[in-house]
């Protein structure tokens, strides 16, 4: 009976649960081996009306079976959308002429400056086998200043498909293409030629390079380049070095527009607003003040989106700034689960890829704590200690702090492989100078530039950029400042969600049961088995385990994988570091390991032809970064180019002594983003 009465104790969270359920469909959806067929979505769609049908019809199981018909709905969504958006992508790699428009201009993780390109035309491919998108890092001195979104642009590059994960459930940069509609990535040495500078095309795209240009030729180094991330979206000035701080200390969130940023310009132009209305007693009394500021500051959000470029992150951000706003106009309640629910539904239906994304991830983990714990807050009786006013914001921004930085510490650790142990200083620090001086002062300053005024603005908004990154180098210097954290299992993440959401959400006494899948979540995460070996599906490099950590079978080259393996480890070592881990053997371009017994063997470089037949007599793996049109003389199992094209990166974990392969595409099975 207590059972029965707790679950009609949620009868009115049915909206609190339905993103919970949407967002099950969507992982059910990317989890799958097979991409599901016609039949069996329409089958599915039959079942979710039916679900909905039958809640009609019965209205005491309506909740479960309105959820139910979500979560179909997911896998419904998450396929649709995964084929409305497909677009060519090139099968291999390729030196060829690219004309396109630019789009976008940004850095990659090399720190080299990176152009996407978009109406493409490749000179060796046909009109419908050309991607949508490509992008292309610049190598070598190459101006960009001169380079206006919009213009059209033509050059040569060497471009190739984008890469898979580099190593089983790693980052899928193939998936994450895919719904960016990206082709093909590559980089050129060449000279960038401008064929037009495309006046006409992407006019808002170009008022925001004008103000990001303007900001960092105003304001020096980082401070510039801080105003034009926050401002205009681009983060391509912002050194290695002053990012990577931001990083440490737990402060990037500060640079992407998302929805601190989207909030508190919204919050400034809705109490600058009132508190004008409230000058002038005879309009206020005639007007409703409230629902006019409300209406201003949505129009503003409006326009700080489309300032800010409008990607995913920033949508994500009007959207749940806009569902609060709108709540005020229809005289709800503008800060409530119900909106954050709301919020999340909508993001989903639009893009339901986002679910897998730490943007997504981390927004509404921090919202959702926040809301519930300032909730919780409200209901303490008056006999409770209550702070003086002048403690109430500064307990304000460290509780919210804490509670934000709790809520989404799992979340970045799983993601980036780090957890900032001094996040919570930092943020308690930088975070008030951004809402009291930084937005307001930005705002202020946009306002301002038409009548050439801006400095009024900008030059007092530079005070307050110049504390955070101040902020963010103390903190990111200190002893134990970050601590590396091995990447988890796929189900880690989900399991903790859904535990945290039970504690959060359920009313009544078996909210405690959330903390069942908390636990376990816990388990698995202190007990992640890590690889004895990876090999990448290039074949170029591998990384052995050994006593002291990941040996690395080369100093300098494909950084990328190698990084990446050390990272999941929660190795802070670098590649030169990890590559002296292990004796390699005497042979300059023949690299050797033993792993569970098995004498393992990577031939590459000058002269690899001749030792081909003796590697492979020797050997019991024998790694190839080429193609190999027939196999060596000899015992071992052959592992070139062609093998690892099929297999993608290939993992050995220990199993009961013996060798255990697993094998990234796999695990991945036949997607529309697997290729």
């Amino acid at each position: 009976m207590v059972l029965i009465g707790s679950f009609a104790a949620q009868r009115g969270r049915v909206l609190l649960w339905a993103p919970v359920a949407l967002s099950c469909g969507i992982g059910a959806y990317f989890a799958m081996k097979h991409e599901p067929g016609e039949l069996l979505l329409r089958f599915v769609a039959l079942i979710a009306l039916l679900a909905v049908c039958g809640g009609w019809v019965a209205p005491r199981s309506r909740p479960p079976l309105i959820l139910v018909a979500a979560g179909l709905a997911g896998v419904i969504l998450a396929a649709e959308h995964t084929h409305r958006i497909a677009a060519p992508v090139i099968e291999h790699r390729m030196y060829t002429e690219v004309e396109g428009r630019l789009v976008g201009l940004d850095r990659s993780l090399s720190d080299r400056h990176r152009l996407t390109l978009d109406q493409i035309k490749l000179a060796d491919l046909p009109a419908e086998r050309t991607p949508r998108k490509v992008r292309i890092a610049l190598h070598g001195d190459v101006d960009t200043d001169g380079m206006i979104i919009g213009a059209r642009i033509r050059l040569r590059a060497n471009l190739s498909p984008p890469s898979g994960p580099v190593e089983p459930n790693g980052f899928d940069f193939q998936r994450h293409a895919w719904f960016q509609q990206l082709g093909a990535v590559g980089y050129t040495r060449d000279t960038v030629l401008v064929l037009s500078s495309g006046q006409d095309d992407l006019p808002i795209a170009r008022i925001r390079q004008d103000i990001s240009r303007f900001l960092r030729e105003s304001l020096d180094g980082n401070t510039g380049a801080f105003a034009a991330a926050i401002l205009a979206g681009d983060r391509s000035g912002i050194s290695q070095r002053g990012l990577q701080q931001l990083r440490d200390s737990n402060l990037a969130h500060l640079l992407a527009i998302s929805g601190l940023h989207m909030g508190l310009l919204s919050a400034f132009v809705f109490v600058t607003l009132r508190s004008l209305f409230a000058l002038a007693p005879v309009v206020a009394m005639r007007l409703n003040a409230k629902k006019i500021a409300a209406g201003l500051a949505l129009l503003a959000a409006g326009g700080y989106l489309a300032l800010s470029g409008g990607n995913v992150a920033t949508q994500r951000a009007f959207i749940m700034v806009a569902v609060m706003l709108v709540a005020v106009l229809l005289d709800r309640r503008a800060i409530s689960l119900r909106s954050v629910a709301i919020a999340a539904v909508i993001i989903l239906i639009l893009e339901p890829q986002s679910l897998l994304g730490p943007g997504f991830q981390m927004s509404f983990a921090a919202t959702t704590a926040l809301v519930a714990v300032f909730r919780e807050l409200a209901k303490w009786p008056e006999g409770w200690w209550r702070p003086p006013a002048w403690a109430k914001p500064v307990l304000a921004v460290g509780l919210s702090s804490l509670v934000a930085g709790l809520a989404t510490a799992p979340i970045s650790a799983a993601h980036f492989n780090q957890l900032s142990q001094l996040g919570l200083l930092a943020n308690v620090l930088a975070v008030p100078a951004m809402g009291a001086l930084v937005v307001p002062a930005a705002v202020l300053g946009l306002c301002l530039a038409p009548l050439g005024l801006h400095g009024i603005g900008f030059v007092p908004m530079s005070w307050g950029i110049d504390w955070i990154l101040f902020v963010a180098g103390w903190v990111a210097e200190m002893d134990g400042a970050i601590s590396p954290v091995v990447a988890p299992g796929p189900m880690v993440l989900p399991l903790l969600a859904i535990g945290a959401l039970c504690v959060l959400l359920w009313i009544g006494p078996f909210r405690v049961f959330g903390l069942v899948p908390i636990l376990l979540a816990g388990w698995l995460w202190a007990n992640t088995a890590r690889p004895l070996m990876i090999i990448a599906d290039t074949g170029a490099v591998m990384g052995v385990m050994t006593d002291h950590g990941r040996a690395i079978s080369k100093p300098k080259g494909d950084g990328f994988t190698s990084l990446s393996w050390l990272e999941n480890d929660g190795d802070i070592a670098n590649q030169e570091q990890a590559f002296a881990r292990a004796n390699w053997g005497e042979w300059p371009n023949e690299k050797t390991a033993t792993v569970l017994g098995n004498h393992v063997v990577l031939l590459q470089g000058r002269g690899w032809r001749d030792r081909l037949d003796d590697a492979c007599h020797t050997a019991d793996w024998l790694i190839v970064p080429h193609w190999l049109r027939v196999k060596p003389n000899g015992k071992c199992s052959l592992l070139d180019r062609r093998v690892l094209s099929r297999t993608g990166a290939i993992a050995v974990y220990d199993h009961n002594g013996k060798p255990r392969f697993v094998r990234v595409n796999d695990r991945r099975g036949q997607r529309p983003w697997v290729q």
